[in-house]
């Protein structure tokens, strides 16, 4: 880890999951050393939204899925506290590299959005980076936002696809890239029987029969 700064970023940790929250403090939080003083932490919208309010952190770390709503809601319910100086910046912090996740979070006001795979000393530095009002994104996810605000033309409301929740969606598009049931329930740290309540419940919203009706579902719409 690089030597601190010179000065201190102070972050609000959001993730449904305890132990990666506690990996991420230990990795970053440790302030006379990173810079990174870790203020509060929050595991779905409710109390998100409530410890941000509290806190009022220089940097939010939210995780794109989340009991209540997903990381979408939490910038909604936020957008009073953000500005472009002084306010409270966020950096989306996920398993997921789909392309509708980072162009949702960016549209809400995201300022950059970085997967998991990412070493604890580029996360500090992405997050000095997004306090001073830069933009940060992991290889290639980039690309999506680029190709999203540059089109000329407003994406169609899929109706069908909003009648899923967030992790709804991330079920579905394992299911349809082939994952078996222990393959997502390990992914997203979630259990197998889980798993199977939201691929049931993808089902019966989309009013489809299997996993390989969902799979053409998914790939005609290019969610694969």
């Amino acid at each position: 880890m690089t030597e601190a700064p010179g000065r201190t970023a102070r972050v609000v940790l959001v993730d449904d999951h305890r132990m990666f929250r506690t990996g991420v403090r230990a990795e970053i939080g440790r302030t006379e050393t990173t810079g990174i003083d870790v203020v509060g932490e929050a595991d779905d919208v409710e109390s998100a939204v409530r410890v941000v309010a509290e806190t009022r952190p220089d940097v939010v770390l939210l995780d794109v899925h989340l009991p209540g709503g997903g990381g979408v809601e939490v910038l909604r319910r936020s957008a009073a506290l953000m500005g472009d100086s002084g306010g409270v910046r966020f950096l989306a912090l996920s398993v997921s590299d789909a392309a509708e996740d980072v162009i949702g979070v960016i549209r809400g006001g995201a300022r950059g959005y970085v997967t998991k795979t990412i070493t604890g000393t580029d996360l500090v530095n992405a997050i000095f980076r997004i306090a001073d009002g830069d933009a940060v994104f992991s290889p290639r996810l980039a690309g999506f936002v680029l190709d999203a605000f540059a089109a000329t033309d407003t994406p169609p409301v899929d109706e069908d696809l909003d009648r899923l929740t967030q992790r709804e969606r991330e079920v579905l598009r394992l299911i349809a890239r082939g994952y078996a049931y222990k393959e997502i329930a390990k992914q997203l740290f979630i259990s197998v029987k889980t798993v199977e309540s939201h691929v049931s419940a993808v089902l019966r919203k989309l009013q489809l029969s299997n996993r390989h009706e969902l799979t053409r579902w998914a790939t005609a719409r290019r969610l694969v």
